[in-house]
């Protein structure tokens, strides 16, 4: 065998053998394109199952909230200045509770992240203050 036969067939082997590679990367890359649509896939129907969860579970508590502000009104006093300032108690803890239970949990925050645009620097006020509360609990 000449050595122009062998290195054509070296060359040959050599193209074969890149050919190969390329496509085995080209299937691995399908595979994992693959495989990264079905996490994206799974991953977003759990957020979604927890954003079901989360708006039912407001729901039951604008419910819980309600039902306390029924109890509130029935329980207080109905006259005189004590009489007028558990009313209004009572009716402002039954609106919150319709409230919730209207917004869901979507609503609430979509609610919140407006409230926080239209006032951003007591926002940042409360979230600090809130932020040295909680610690300041935790110390102890």
């Amino acid at each position: 065998m000449s050595s122009a036969t062998l290195a054509s067939n070296v060359k040959e082997e050599w193209n074969q053998a890149t050919n190969k590679a390329r496509e085995v990367a080209a299937s691995v890359g399908e595979m994992a394109s693959q495989a990264g649509c079905a996490v994206g896939a799974m991953a977003s129907q759990a957020a979604c199952d927890v954003g079901k969860k989360a708006d039912d579970l407001t729901v039951s508590a604008g419910i819980g909230i309600q039902e306390f502000g029924d109890r509130l009104s029935k329980n207080a006093p109905h006259t005189g200045v004590l009489g007028s300032a558990s009313q209004a108690v009572a009716r402002s803890v039954k609106d919150g509770g319709e409230y919730l239970e209207g917004a869901k949990f979507t609503g609430l925050t979509e609610d919140v992240e407006m409230l926080i645009r239209r006032n951003p620097i007591p926002s940042v006020l409360i979230a600090i203050g809130l932020g040295w509360f909680v610690a300041h609990k935790l110390r102890r």
